[in-house]
């Protein structure tokens, strides 16, 4: 059986203006649908998550 890449780093918080976990940066809806996500649309969301954690990280600093 082959793993099934995740960006999860066991860190599940949901920031509540957002709605976007602050371990891994996916949304709810995402985080519940992964496992029927194909390779592709898991790749297409990782490629994003650096982007929506740093704007969490930057609204932090405010």
């Amino acid at each position: 059986m082959t793993a099934i890449e995740t960006p999860c780093v066991r860190i599940c918080v949901i920031d509540e203006t957002t709605g976007i976990c602050i371990g891994c940066g996916r949304t709810l809806e995402e985080i519940g649908s992964w496992m029927s996500y194909t390779a592709e649309e898991r790749r297409t969301v990782m490629a994003g998550l650096e982007k929506r954690l740093s704007k969490i990280a930057d609204r932090e600093k405010a």
